[in-house]
């Protein structure tokens, strides 16, 4: 929430823009259908396609509540509307939990160790029962503090008749947030108050549930490979994520009749600033990972690498380091080395996520101009969607790599693309609508 000052910020309901609304429902019936096709005629590959979307959008959407908690935390002023831009993405949080239960029925497809039963010493770990009670736990206990978070955070702005406006669901939504009114400065105290007890706990959550969530999800997916950073790794990803998708949001609703104004140059400097920093930590996050296993060279830890990046990324067992340093003497670089495994994917992969947003954003004037951010924040989004690609299909899928490009998987994506964008706008243009600042 703003602090206290002398404008009050109250919702500015609107309807749901057309034709962009129907397309995106009409992307929604598509993906629908296409998983329903796929299960009859390919199941493995539909239940790996919905299990990267899922993962993807579920990375974002609580990256985006983690960021609002953040702006709570340290008081944070600078963000204005961009902050209701953060919260339509966050409205998703508590659909991951509903989609978790609807992945219950893959698992078979998806986890080797649900069909075949845990290697020995982890089957106290890798079992149904303690698997899907702590993943949809944590999931529904995210979705139900995000619902809380909301509705704290928007209950100042839809009071006092700000919401009369609208109708149907979205009035008896507002209705029901917004009984017991105290007072637009009273309520607005309120919310601060309570959000900053709410966000450090969420944070938490995020921290380690997530985490284990991650684990569970995706590495144990090749359940003899591990790594304790995995799960930061990926959350990370889900967090800078959330960064460039509200900096593309930014940019396309610069012209918005409700937050528009408050879209600045000083503001899109500050979020760019964001995703050039933490696609750093992000590289860093994935060196450090990878550099433990590179110089370990344990058959367990490097399969995950191997899988992905082919041998050349991997030190031969057994070199003393002169024999190592010999054996680059000779070495001849070939393109053909990357059409190993998954290994062009990853290079496209390094390239949206860290490379392209590091050098682009490096300067100053970039971050501050639209027509630059707003492509950058595409290809960030676009890199990590491939990166979720890149951490599933192989675990399940190995040398064939272009699966997760075929026509189901495709419609599929753009089925969760489709509901992920009806859920930010009904948030944001209906309920509780972007927010527009209104004398006192």
């Amino acid at each position: 929430m703003s602090s206290a000052q002398s404008a009050i910020e109250k919702v500015r309901p609107g309807r749901l823009p057309q034709p962009l609304t129907s397309i995106l429902a009409a992307l929604l019936a598509v993906g629908v259908a296409a998983f329903a096709y796929g299960l009859s005629s390919d199941p493995q590959v539909t239940w790996l396609a919905f299990h990267t979307n899922f993962i993807y959008f579920a990375a974002l959407s609580n990256g985006a509540l983690i960021l609002l908690c953040a702006f709570v935390i340290v008081g944070a002023k600078w963000p204005g509307p961009l902050r209701h831009i953060a919260e339509g993405l966050a409205a998703w949080v508590p659909i991951s939990f509903l989609l978790g239960c609807v992945g219950y029925f893959g698992g078979d497809y998806l986890f080797e160790w649900l069909r075949e039963g845990a290697v020995h010493g982890k089957e106290a770990w890798l079992n149904a029962p303690r698997f899907y009670i702590t993943d949809l736990g944590v999931l529904a206990a995210l979705g139900l503090l995000a619902m809380v978070f909301l509705k704290t955070t928007s209950r100042p702005l839809l009071g006092g008749g700000a919401a009369d406006s609208m109708t149907g669901f979205a009035k008896r939504m507002a209705d029901g947030w917004t009984t017991n009114w105290r007072g637009d400065r009273e309520e607005i105290e309120a919310a601060h108050a309570k959000l900053a007890k709410l966000s450090p706990v969420i944070v938490i959550l995020f921290a380690m549930g997530f985490s284990v969530f991650i684990f569970d999800q995706v590495m144990s997916m090749e359940q003899t490979w591990y790594s304790n950073l995995f799960g930061a790794f990926v959350s990370w990803g889900g967090i800078l994520s959330a960064v460039a998708a509200i900096s593309l949001m930014s940019v396309l609703h610069r012209n918005s009749e409700a937050i528009g104004s408050g879209i600045t140059e000083e503001r899109l400097h500050d979020i760019g600033k964001m995703m050039f920093a933490f696609s750093i930590f992000w590289m860093y996050l994935f060196f450090s990972q990878y550099l433990v296993i590179w110089y370990g060279n344990l058959p367990e830890e490097t399969q995950f690498f191997l899988d992905r990046l082919g041998p050349q990324f991997l030190n031969d067992k057994g070199f003393t380091p002169i024999e190592w340093a010999l054996s680059w003497s000779d070495w001849n670089f070939s393109w053909e080395r990357f059409d190993q495994n998954y290994a062009w994917l990853s290079m496209v992969v390094w390239a949206c996520c860290w490379l392209i947003p590091f050098w682009v954003l490096l300067g100053e004037k970039p971050k501050k101009t639209p027509w630059i951010l707003g492509p950058v924040a595409v290809v960030v989004l676009l890199g990590f969607w491939l990166e979720r690609n890149l951490l599933i299909w192989p675990s399940v899928i190995k040398q064939v790599n272009t699966l997760y490009l075929g026509p189901i998987p495709i419609l599929i994506a753009l089925g969760f693309f489709g509901a992920f964008g009806l859920v930010f706008l009904f948030y944001t243009r209906v309920f509780p609508s972007f927010a527009a600042e209104e004398e006192n």
